[in-house]
């Protein structure tokens, strides 16, 4: 049965699946997955004991042996390493399935944690949906979800949520400052909620409201801390464990203490009203595991104390993406890209650096072989000038995109996402990709929660990190351009007589 002929409710459900099938916890964090890839009949015959929406509490669960957890692909909370599952959400949830399964010795009647991957603002739907039994993330606790879930929650973690901002932002005198500015925060966050809180106090008092302008649905918040660090964006709110953690790496972020949208919210994991024996059972979990407690500060040293971080993509001596502009945008006019997404992938492969060389011999700023600038689809064999290499890049690029991806079925988003994955891996493992990720039920013609997942399976973390970090570079030169467009428009208006 072909992917396209599958009803779009059986597409979703089988997409599901194959997370679940892909994400089974399996024993030690360690351990390496198996080599072989899900089968589509080995995921039609998972409909009938773990995939169909239910809303069933512990007991049936149990009774199932799965229970499924909602969770968010990030660089933290989870992810694939070479098919090994990691993440501290992967993590809190194999150590809550030893307890779930504490003195059962008979394996057939233990309870398995599957990790179901979702975007941040679709775990709360999803869960109530039933296509999920947990939404496991550091969930603040707001009236506005506990009007449509519970939470099992501690309060050994309490969040504030902070204002955070650029080092060049004038000095902030308390909320009230905020008002008529823009704030750039996690779409579908208590920080977008409690932003609009805000503005009812503010219209009362006769203010401006708050601009308030939500992220694209693939960044987080660390992304939108670099872009402040970048000075892209001034001005954001989050938790004040996140910001102080990223403090200590994005030298430009100041962080406001005093200026708190919330204080003292305590954070947990989300489940559906329906089910207060699932929630018993996660609040006994987390006062015994949670932060403060031995595990969970050793997890969360571990991935919130050693996390490697990106460099900034806007900044650096002389603002080199200036430098190179006019080039971008104009390889970028003849092969039909936006000049931006040259200059993120410029970044992402040399830091905008033309003598930048690899050890594998890619040279210059778009860090291609010689031998494939060489080749008849590229045809310019000497790149070590800036312009041939930055028109050579483009070049191979478009030859990619119009090979590889010129389906009309598949978005410009994913086309530029695919692209971008077979300029790092090469167009043959992209194609491996792409037929694992049809054989486990996904969309090949979707990056993002689809191809990505098998990239993870194949290739490990390189390919997916490396498109992320380009989406974001890629995001981060929008929001400058128009930053400065916005800027050019003011003083252009201040010109007029």
């Amino acid at each position: 049965m072909s992917y396209r002929r599958r009803p779009p409710v059986f597409r979703t459900l089988l997409f599901l699946l194959s997370l679940v099938f892909l994400g089974a916890c399996g024993g030690d964090r360690d351990e390496e997955a198996p080599a072989e890839t899900a089968a589509e009949d080995g995921l039609l015959d998972l409909i009938e004991s773990v995939g169909e929406t239910r809303f069933g509490d512990l007991d049936a669960m149990r009774e199932k042996g799965v229970l499924r957890a909602l969770v968010t692909y990030s660089r933290t909370d989870f992810f694939l390493d070479r098919g090994r599952i990691r993440g501290i959400q992967a993590d809190f949830l194999r150590e809550f399935e030893k307890q779930l399964n504490a003195g059962i010795e008979d394996p057939t009647r233990r309870t398995r944690v599957h990790f179901l991957p979702v975007a941040f603002d679709q775990l709360i739907p999803a869960l109530n949906a039933g296509l999920g039994d947990v939404a496991a993330a550091f969930l603040t606790v707001t009236p506005a979800r506990l009007e449509v879930v519970d939470f099992a929650a501690s309060r050994r973690m309490e969040v504030d949520e902070i204002v955070v901002t650029h080092e060049a932002v004038p000095v902030l005198g308390g909320l009230e400052d905020l008002a008529g500015r823009e704030v750039y925060v996690l779409r579908n966050s208590s920080y977008a909620e409690h932003l609009r809180s805000l503005n009812e106090g503010f219209r009362e008092r006769g203010l401006a409201p708050v601009r308030v302008l939500e992220a694209e649905p693939h960044l987080l918040s660390e992304d939108i801390l670099e872009m402040v660090n970048a000075g892209i964006v001034d001005i954001t709110v989050v938790d004040s464990y996140l910001a102080e953690l990223w403090a200590r790496v994005l030298p430009a972020l100041v962080l406001h203490h005093d200026l708190r949208l919330a204080e003292g919210n305590p954070v947990g994991w989300a489940v559906r009203k329906t089910n207060p024996l699932l929630k018993a059972e996660l609040e006994r979990f987390i006062a015994a595991k949670g932060k403060g407690s031995l595990i969970g500060n050793i997890l969360f040293r571990e991935y919130f104390e050693n996390t490697e971080w990106i460099e900034d993509p806007t900044g650096g001596e002389g603002r080199r993406v200036d430098r190179y502009f006019a080039l971008f945008r104009e390889y970028g006019e003849r092969y039909g890209f936006d000049e931006l997404v040259l200059a993120a992938l410029a970044f992402q492969e040399s830091g905008l650096r033309h003598d930048r060389k690899s050890h594998r011999g890619a040279v210059g700023i778009m860090q291609l072989l010689p031998t494939t600038a060489a080749d008849p689809n590229v045809g310019i064999p000497d790149i070590s000038d800036v312009e041939d290499n930055i028109h050579a890049g483009a070049k191979y690029l478009a030859f990619l995109r119009d090979r590889y991806f010129a389906d009309p079925a598949i978005s410009e988003a994913d086309r530029r996402a695919l692209t971008w994955a077979a300029y790092n891996a090469g167009p043959a493992k992209v194609r491996r990709m792409r037929e694992l990720a049809t054989e486990l039920g996904l969309d090949p013609n979707v990056w993002y929660g689809n191809v990505e997942v098998a990239a993870g399976r194949i290739v490990g973390r390189e390919t997916v990190t490396y498109v992320a970090n380009i989406q974001k570079y890629y995001v981060a030169y929008q929001l400058a351009r128009r930053v400065r467009e916005a800027k050019d428009g003011a003083r252009a208006g201040v010109a007029e007589p």
